[in-house]
């Protein structure tokens, strides 16, 4: 049986819709769960001519917000059968993402996007990964104002609040809670692509 929760974070928009969720230490089957999930994704996405298109964002200057990035360059060394913005060379940040948006939809008529980012949550949260229908809203914990983007989105919950302010996370942020999250976000992608 698969683990539904529903979180309240501070770093991320969650819908209300609760999330695919797997605990990084224990959710094999969680992990199955989200790759299947996936697959449909993509089929349907095939089936109404839409190109599925990730967004990984975040900085390499931080190791609190270099989840996305991680993940983009990881799925292109590995052959990834869609577009991906956000690498490690190229990331996509608070300061250039509305100029990243413009050139996806002057690339794709309708792109199905599905967005990546770090996340924040409770401490007994961290290492977790979720998977949702709907937006992200990235850089919501530094409170800075960006869109919110994505027909589906995963979150890698990174680090917790307190007791820092939410700025200390970038800087406090364990690289193997980051790495492992990279790993475990970009196998559910691959186990997921077909096409690859």
């Amino acid at each position: 049986m698969h683990t539904f929760r529903k979180y309240k974070n501070s770093h991320l928009q969650v819908p209300v819709k609760a999330p695919l969720h797997f605990n990084g230490q224990t959710g094999n089957e969680e992990m199955a769960v989200m790759s299947e999930k996936l697959k449909k994704i993509f089929v349907e996405a095939k089936q109404q001519q839409r190109e599925v298109v990730f967004l990984c964002i975040g900085s390499d200057r931080y190791i609190g917000d270099s989840l996305g990035p991680l993940i983009g360059s990881m799925m292109l060394e590995n052959g990834i059968s869609h577009p991906v913005y956000g690498t490690l060379e190229e990331p996509v940040h608070a300061f250039n993402l509305k100029i990243v948006l413009k050139d996806i939809y002057m690339k794709s008529d309708n792109p199905l996007l599905i967005s990546i980012d770090a996340s924040l949550g409770k401490k007994e949260q961290v290492g977790d990964v979720l998977f949702n229908e709907g937006p992200l809203v990235p850089g919501k914990a530094l409170e800075k104002m960006l869109p919110a983007v994505g027909d589906y989105h995963f979150q890698g919950i990174v680090n917790y609040l307190d007791p820092f302010p939410s700025s200390q996370f970038l800087n406090d942020t364990r690289l193997h809670t980051v790495m492992k999250l990279a790993k475990l976000i970009t196998q559910i992608i691959l186990d997921s692509d077909k096409e690859k």
